[in-house]
């Protein structure tokens, strides 16, 4: 039976690591795909010699085009600009969005059959405009960033009490930006809901932390931005899907009326398998936290009817 074959286009150091986790993991052969010429090739003929070493037959190769893509299972999306210190990810859009345009319209015509996992920023819009442009059932397209979110918020739980990060489980929905919303009700660790734990003041912190987290990593690396937790989120999607475990994880997904809100991509709990996105799970929500999520619905909303102006300009 042949191995699964996934696509990681853009090869710098997020795509590159994410080819590092799946390579060790033994999931599936992997192609990296960059414009940078030998960049792709380089990388992939170095993580190639390590496979002996850690004892994996998966098979890694670069390319500067998409013929070594054909009939990819899974296709990853991290090219576009990173962030610069002080950069908001909305700053991004009109930049990503011509290239995430380019690499979906060529990726979609020798993969048609795979499921497309978006990390390029604004998360939330490149991922609309992926689906978009693929033409793909909404299932099939599915981003990045709420298990990032959330992953971090669990860090810094762990960190504050001293406990293993196993115990800790945390919930972060919403727009991958500064309006994502925390669930520090639905959070817990070990069972016990993270605002009985946790003084207020300490949690409010946490929480803070955590929608900044993606800044304070570019502020100190000065160039770029973070790549190790992002691509250890895009191997367990890529798992979850590969092996069919049906995994309940945050990420943006396409709501059709879930939460009250319809027709774009947006972070919320979703369940994934071999089919991609299986379904959306509503959490109950309190007063404040709906608000919460509606405006940071609004939000992504308004950079999705920016892109269109883009789209409308591009032609």
């Amino acid at each position: 039976m042949a191995r699964p074959k996934v696509t990681i286009i853009g090869a710098g150091m997020t795509g590159s690591t994410t080819a590092h986790w799946l390579a060790a993991a033994e999931l599936a052969d992997i192609v990296l795909v960059d414009i940078v010429e030998g960049m792709p090739q380089g990388k992939g003929l170095d993580l190639l010699e390590a496979m002996p070493i850690i004892g994996s037959d998966v098979n890694i190769v670069g390319a500067n085009d998409y013929e070594p893509t054909k009939d990819s299972d899974i296709v990853i999306i991290t090219a576009g600009m990173p962030r610069k210190p002080g950069m908001s990810r909305d700053e991004l859009l009109e930049v990503n969005a011509k290239i995430v345009k380019t690499v979906a319209e060529q990726a979609i015509q020798y993969s048609p059959n795979a499921i497309f996992i978006v990390l390029t920023n604004p998360l939330d819009v490149m991922t609309y405009l992926t689906w978009k442009v693929t033409g793909l059932p909404t299932h099939r397209v599915v981003g990045q960033a709420g298990i990032l979110d959330s992953a971090r918020m669990r860090a810094f739980v762990a960190m504050e009490l001293g406990v293993s990060v196993e115990n800790v489980h945390c919930y972060v929905l919403g727009g991958h930006g500064d309006s994502m919303v925390p669930l520090t009700r639905h959070s817990n660790v070990a069972g016990i809901p993270l605002n009985q734990i946790l003084p207020p003041d300490r949690l409010a912190a946490i929480v803070e932390r955590t929608r900044k987290g993606g800044g304070e990593i570019v502020s100190l690396l000065k160039k770029g931005s973070a790549f190790y937790a992002p691509s250890a989120a895009l191997a367990q999607m890529v798992e979850a899907i590969l092996k069919d475990k049906h995994l309940i994880v945050p990420a943006s997904a396409y709501v059709n009326g879930e939460y009250g809100l319809k027709g774009f991509f947006f972070g919320v709990p979703t369940q994934l398998g071999r089919k991609g996105v299986e379904k959306i799970i509503e959490y109950d929500l309190n007063e404040e936290e709906m608000a919460a999520l509606k405006k940071s619905a609004e939000h992504v909303q308004a950079n999705i009817a920016k892109l269109e102006e883009i789209l409308a300009k591009l032609g």
